[in-house]
């Protein structure tokens, strides 16, 4: 992942996000061309540190002929993403781009055997349930046996050895205060969803450049005493 210095996620947040997101692209190399899928993961731990992230997919898969514990694959984590105007600026001369976040997991991966491909169904929907709460959360006893037994024998399980930890969050946080708040406030009137939420991690970021800009507002706003 290109990254430019400013930009560059440290490993923690980056970890942070992708567990948070749970939902990547995973791509692997066939020989000839890639091979990818979209799908649910959750992220733990080896005993020395060495994160994993674990996944299944559909036995008919391609990738599942490619999981040889050997082949590093990519996990493509996103987030929120937004189109930004020049004219949203305060400084001249600005030119169009993209903020985003965006985190890539790199490393090989295993097949998983049946025991832990159990473990691994319960642990996802564990950990996608908990955002649903106060309902009660679903779980594979609900299941009878056979229906049960017949979905696991309808997917593959399996672990990315997590070699590699690439983050990009592009916030543009190069700015000045005056052209990163003033963008901030273009992004939260946009109708789109994402325009909002990148807008919400600029105030996150730098929270101080909108306290400087609020009481610059309310004395702009509040008129002069006569004496």
């Amino acid at each position: 992942m290109y990254t430019p210095p400013p930009f560059k996620s440290d490993r923690a947040a980056s970890l942070a996000f992708a567990e948070a997101r749970g939902f990547g692209l995973a791509c692997a190399w066939d020989g000839n061309k890639p091979v990818a899928s979209s799908l649910p993961f959750y992220l733990t731990s080896a005993n020395d540190g060495t994160p994993r992230a674990l996944f299944h997919v559909a036995r008919h898969n391609p990738l599942v002929k490619l999981a040889d514990g050997k082949a590093s694959w990519l996990m493509a984590v996103t987030g929120a993403d937004a189109y930004v105007s020049p004219d949203w600026y305060v400084s001249p001369d600005q030119v169009p781009t993209w903020l985003y976040q965006a985190v890539h997991l790199t490393g090989p991966v295993r097949v998983l055997s049946d025991d832990e491909l159990a473990v691994q169904i319960d642990t996802l929907s564990a950990k996608f349930e908990q955002r649903l709460l106060p309902k009660k959360p679903w779980l594979s006893s609900k299941m009878t046996a056979g229906r049960l037994e017949a979905m696991k024998k309808a997917i593959v399980g399996m672990e990315m050895t997590v070699e590699e930890v690439e983050g990009s969050f592009k916030l543009n946080q190069h700015k000045s205060d005056a052209d990163y708040t003033a963008l901030a406030h273009a992004l939260a009137s946009q109708p789109d969803a994402d325009a909002g939420a990148i807008a919400g991690l600029m105030r996150e970021a730098r929270p101080l450049a909108f306290a400087a800009d609020a009481v610059q507002d309310k004395q702009t706003m509040t008129p002069e005493r006569s004496v």
